[in-house]
């Protein structure tokens, strides 16, 4: 790698890792509707999980009511306490820095109650150099690793990076859930096991707001997949319109109720 090269690298990090770390805890928090209420608590203080198992052989019934379904799942994605999740992105590029020179291409990681993240995004730089970036969130402290050095950096204080807006009654996921329009039970898929596969349309506002800003302007129709026992999320799809050419997204949530470890970083670089 030649010097010009890290110190373009170096620059990219720094012009975008505001928006890195607000799109990491978007995608974190995707999904997991909190309606109200504490996290339930053990005798020691951490947060109370329970292992769920979705292939458990549920079967779905066809005749379910996909509104009442929707309102179901929502009440139980309310007392999630962890979950795994990933997300794939193809077609047109979504960048994610203002320069448009970091695209996301796909993101892994972890999310357990109150506010403890963590994430591996995978993005393209200057359509020619592929990366990983890691990213964790624990409570309002979020550290950002460089894609240069690999080490890890703390976002200074005064950022507006605050992963309780997720769940936001006004500008979070609940009311994008609460909010969708002609929701319609499209099948009955086998997507490791039996889920029931609704769509509905989510408001331009709505969307705009649980994207960070990088959708704008656009209603988004969102299909879910949906396990018949616990009524959780197991994906979603959805197709975002950039500059005239279509994105496509697919994220997926597993491992709830899991024991994950996130603590802060060890390289870091004061």
């Amino acid at each position: 790698m030649t010097d010009q090269r890290r110190a373009d690298g170096a620059s990219l990090f720094a012009a975008g890792a505001v928006t890195l770390a607000g799109l990491a805890l978007l995608v974190t928090f995707v999904i997991v509707v909190r309606s109200g209420g504490e996290p339930r608590a053990r005798a020691d203080g951490d947060t109370a999980s329970e292992v769920v198992d979705l292939d458990d052989g549920a079967v779905a019934d066809p005749d379910i009511d996909p509104t009442a379904l929707m309102t179901r799942s929502a009440a139980a994605m309310s007392g999630v306490t962890s979950v795994e999740f990933r997300l794939r992105r193809d077609g047109a590029p979504v960048f994610i820095d203002q320069f448009d020179e970091i695209a996301l291409d796909s993101l892994r990681g972890q999310f357990t109650v109150p506010t403890r993240a963590q994430a591996e995004l995978t993005v393209t730089i200057d359509d020619d150099l592929t990366t990983r970036i890691g990213a964790i969130a624990i409570d309002s402290e979020v550290w950002i690793s460089n894609p240069v050095t690999g080490d890890f950096e703390t976002l200074p204080a005064g950022y507006d990076i605050d992963p309780s807006r997720f769940f936001d009654p006004e500008d979070g996921w609940q009311p994008l859930i609460a909010n969708l329009r002609d929701i319609e039970l499209v099948e009955i898929a086998d997507r490791g096991g039996d889920r029931y596969r609704v769509s509905g349309i989510a408001d331009a506002a709505d969307v705009r707001n649980i994207t960070v800003d990088l959708v704008r302007d656009q209603d988004v129709t969102v299909e879910f997949w949906i396990h018949p026992t616990t009524a959780l999320v197991t994906a979603a799809e959805f197709t975002t319109t950039i500059d005239g050419a279509d994105a496509r997204w697919e994220l997926e949530l597993d491992n709830y109720g899991d024991d994950f470890t996130i603590v802060p970083p060890e390289n870091l670089r004061g």
